[in-house]
């Protein structure tokens, strides 16, 4: 009788090692360096539901005199607790940085310099976001418009806070609190998985012209929300926009609120 109970244990213990050796693999791709290294959309999972990650960490790095508004960082608080699952709770780190020296960046120097500041990367149980804010322009704004933002990893973006100021800095033009909030939320929301990057879309809403954003004109995911096209839009109102229902539904469909 011994050795017939002998092979079942064997296989077991065999299936049980295996298992374990595969979930440990699988948690090292999914914390460190490289892990946050991965291509904007790829997390969308991961930072909306707590399947894995239970709680996320954003460091918000900004060069000196460019911080933004404690209301536009209390507004993107509340924004990821409206769509994500973090049960053990989101923080948000500040620090300053001095400037690089850069009237203009490109998505390289962004990258770069991330490489040389960041220090917050996933742990077995959190999430984390690099959030920069640059005292200079992107090389990529052209005669015909601005770029605001730019999500350019899985778990990264910069915000052109330089550029955010020349569009906010007198009463005739849009509230500082509520621009800088339409364009980090905007921005986050490519992280998560918006537009068909990574959410898949349960309707089909994609903007044909402006690939990866929405085609309703009122939901934060509008392409001009990250440009300085929609400026006009923001002059007056008190408030950002908000997701549309199939954005929410796109969120929810893959683990989010």
């Amino acid at each position: 009788m011994k050795h017939y109970f002998l092979i079942p244990i064997l296989l077991v213990t065999l299936l049980l090692s295996c298992s374990k050796e595969d979930s440990a693999e699988a948690n090292q791709e999914l914390t460190g360096v490289t892990a946050n290294q991965q291509p904007t959309g790829t997390s969308s999972n991961h930072l909306l539901s707590d399947a894995v990650f239970s709680s996320m960490v954003v460091e918000l790095v900004y060069v000196e005199g460019f911080k933004p508004t404690q209301t536009a960082i209390n507004n993107f608080v509340n924004f990821l607790e409206e769509r994500t699952y973090k049960p053990n709770g989101i923080t948000v780190v500040t620090r300053s940085i001095v400037s690089p020296g850069m009237s203009s960046y490109t998505t390289q120097d962004i990258i770069d310099l991330e490489n040389a500041n960041r220090t917050k990367y996933n742990t077995e149980d959190q999430i984390a976001v690099w959030a920069f804010f640059a005292d200079g322009q992107s090389a990529n704004n052209t005669a015909n418009g601005v770029v605001l933002g730019t999500a350019y990893r899985n778990t990264s973006f910069v915000i052109y806070e330089e550029t955010l100021h020349s569009y906010s800095d007198s009463a005739f033009e849009a509230n500082r609190d509520v621009l800088e909030t339409t364009v980090i939320t905007h921005e986050f929301g490519h992280i998560l998985g918006l537009t068909n990057l990574g959410a898949a879309m349960q309707t089909n809403h994609e903007d044909t012209e402006h690939p990866k954003h929405c085609n309703d004109e009122d939901c934060l995911m509008y392409w001009s929300a990250e440009t300085g096209s929609g400026m006009e839009n923001l002059i007056g109102v008190s408030t950002a926009p908000q997701l549309d229902s199939q954005c929410i539904a796109d969120l929810q469909a893959n683990g989010g609120k």
